[in-house]
């Protein structure tokens, strides 16, 4: 056990990390960022395990009052079609919608057509975890520092599709791979705010997300940085880990598939008029795993969740990102758990530092009084990103020469064996 909260904190990284440089022009690297960026771990002592720090979450508290305006966005992929949600942080406002999370309001046209800029503010773009969306508690934490009290950051939430009461208008839901909706609100904001160096911060089901867009984008991503939190990385591990006890399978998975039941049955009359799936089946679902067997496997034609878990998994994609990324894990993590994280993969990218803390639990990091550790050094590291380091003097060429081998062969780190045919 660790002493009275205080959690060990351990740093996984190449041999030669990345090479930054200071806008002073003094050099510095993406590890001594990190480290920079990185409080003690001071968590609450009574709070002293894993399964004890992620089961307070259910305490519901209140939690930073972050406002939000929504905007409806047309899906652009002639293949994911359909809508799909944002949430941008804004100042507070009194307008109630009821048929919205807690104060969140959806833009006007006049509102949204003068959102754009050419100032040079950093912009955060954030993922949320599964079932989740802009107004979870572990959320607003992380985000509460850039957009309050001064803070200088703008900041939007995409919501998976169906989440926080937005309406699934086609047969395509979302997917632990699901990086279409993503990308097109990259690709959005860099056309919207074209001085803004833009960002990427996920969580849990959407960090695995995120780290598979910035995989996927390589040297072109348009981020200059991104935070992946409590990422489950190899979802087959983590899923069989689940399985494997009694708390990971009675409460972790069985409170996940009842979530992701009780989102489908929300959404029925969509879910009947768009898709082939088995209503009636789904009622029957009780863990997670019967739910992906359910709807993921008929959705995109895996042959198993076994199949879908190996190919969304966002392990492999740690060793294609070309921008400075930092992920964020606790080791005593029930759900994202130690066995699935891909630390030999960190050793071998120099743009990816891993950070470890020995307590935690899922998204949790409760600390005496209520705080949330984790939003600390995600700030930290955002903040020292956009204002100390010269984001323009990163290339991706910055990591050396390739690995050599016997044969004449290449590794392509975000091969998916799922094709989108042309229809």
């Amino acid at each position: 056990m660790d002493w009275f909260g205080r959690a060990k904190i351990a740093f996984t990284h190449a041999a030669t990390p990345l090479p930054l440089q200071n806008k002073d022009g003094s050099a510095t690297d993406l590890l001594k960022v990190c480290e920079a960026s990185t409080p003690p771990c001071q968590l609450n002592p009574l709070l002293f395990n894993g399964n004890i720090q992620t089961m307070w979450t259910a305490v519901k508290e209140h939690g930073p009052p972050i406002y939000y305006r929504r905007r409806i966005f047309d899906a652009d992929h002639k293949t994911y079609k359909g809508t799909f949600t944002v949430d941008f942080a804004v100042n507070p406002h009194q307008d109630v919608d009821e048929s919205l999370p807690p104060r969140t309001a959806f833009f006007s046209e006049e509102e949204f057509e003068k959102i754009g800029s050419d100032d040079s503010r950093p912009m955060l773009i954030v993922l949320h975890g599964l079932s989740g969306g802009s107004h979870e508690i572990y959320l607003r934490h992380a985000i509460a520092p850039l957009v309050m009290n001064g803070g200088n950051w703008d900041v939007c939430v995409v919501n998976a599709r169906g989440c926080a009461h937005s309406k699934v208008t086609s047969g395509v839901l979302f997917n632990a791979r699901a990086t279409w909706d993503v990308r097109q609100v990259v690709n959005w904001a860099r056309r919207t705010y074209p001085n803004r160096p833009l960002f990427g911060l996920g969580f849990s089901l959407g960090a695995n997300i995120m780290t598979n867009y910035v995989g996927e984008e390589g040297a072109n991503c348009p981020l200059k940085g991104a935070i992946s939190v409590g990422n489950p990385f190899d979802l087959e591990v983590s899923n069989k880990a689940l399985q494997r006890t009694l708390l990971g399978k009675q409460v972790y998975s069985r409170v996940m598939g009842t979530n992701m039941k009780r989102l489908i049955n929300t959404h029925k009359d969509a879910v009947l008029k768009h898709t082939n799936l088995d209503f009636d089946r789904i009622q029957n679902v009780t863990y997670l795993h019967e739910f992906d067997r359910e709807v993921q496997t008929v959705t995109w034609g895996y042959p198993t969740e076994n199949a879908y878990y190996r190919d969304a998994s966002s392990s492999d994609a740690v060793l294609a990102i070309k921008i400075p990324f930092l992920a964020i894990s606790a080791l005593d993590d029930p759900i994202a758990v130690y066995d699935a994280i891909p630390f030999q993969e960190f050793t071998q990218n120099p743009y990816t530092v891993l950070l470890t803390t020995s307590l935690g639990g899922h998204l949790s990091w409760f600390e005496i009084g209520g705080g949330r550790w984790h939003a600390r050094p995600i700030c930290n590291f955002l903040n020292r990103m956009a204002t100390e380091i010269d984001l323009d003097a990163i290339t991706p060429n910055a990591d050396g020469a390739a690995l050599k081998t016997q044969f004449v062969t290449e590794f392509d780190p975000v091969r998916r064996k799922l094709r989108v045919l042309d229809t």
